[in-house]
């Protein structure tokens, strides 16, 4: 069996509809067996092949049966720890609203591959990185350092405050994720967007903010009005109408 599916993935390298031979493999087995199919085409590919394998598997899987999102990205990081994170990044980008529950498989499943996995789910869905981290931290607490060093390379940003925080807490020390998340800014759009690939809307204080202007035809208001006294006001013509005095 191992065999075939080693040519299998011979024959998706050296051809160009790789997704669709992927795609139509997994189909073609149980729903329940898709998790180990899946980690058994990752494990048959070779080093340099592995990762875009992943990610085709992935991408397939998912389109095939999202429910089975975090199954498959733990079977495939319990087979292939190298690719954990490539596998819950792809998840995870594919869909966001699964970040926490798709970390926590991977990190269940490769747990020395914690910071990696974290990186990678954050630089997917830049929202939920303190969800992510916390999450993660949780069952993994002898990676929180790792942990928080992965966010720090997500958001450059929050690098300085996370290395002077974590010099704080000692060498032998295990520092609180969620606390020292919480002690600091979050990060900028720009940072966040940057991380995700797209363009943030410029806000106040950035070079390619700019607030509202006042120009023609509209006339700005003065600070204050003239004061009208009855010896500077005039005489009002009589109307037409009269008024009936009160």
């Amino acid at each position: 069996m191992l065999v075939a599916v080693a040519a299998f993935v011979t024959a998706f390298s050296s051809a160009f509809g790789g997704h669709e031979k992927i795609k139509l493999a997994l189909k073609g087995v149980p729903t329940i067996e898709m998790p180990a199919k899946a980690a058994e085409i990752v494990c048959a590919a070779a080093g340099r092949q592995r990762s875009a394998v992943t990610l085709e598997v992935v991408r397939s899987g998912l389109e095939l049966n999202p429910a089975l999102t975090s199954s498959l990205v733990a079977a495939i990081s319990k087979a292939s720890p190298d690719v954990a994170n490539i596998a819950a990044g792809k998840a995870a980008e594919i869909d966001p609203r699964q970040a926490v529950e798709i970390a926590l498989a991977a990190t269940h499943a490769a747990p020395r591959k914690a910071g990696k996995i974290v990186a990678a789910v954050c630089r997917a869905v830049p929202s939920r990185y303190r969800d992510v981290a916390v999450a993660v931290a949780q069952i993994c607490p002898s990676g929180s350092k790792e942990i928080l060093q992965a966010v720090a390379s997500v958001f450059p940003d929050l690098n300085e405050a996370i290395e002077i925080s974590i010099q704080r807490s000692g060498a032998e020390a295990i520092p609180s994720v969620a606390a020292v998340l919480d002690s600091m800014k979050a990060p900028t759009a720009v940072t966040a967007s940057a991380a995700s690939g797209s363009s943030p809307a410029p806000s106040a204080g950035s070079p390619g903010f700019r607030g509202p202007t006042v120009a023609p035809p509209y006339v700005p208001y003065s600070s204050s009005g003239p004061n009208v006294t009855p010896s500077t006001s005039g005489t009002v013509p009589r109307g037409q109408r009269t008024y009936a005095s009160p």
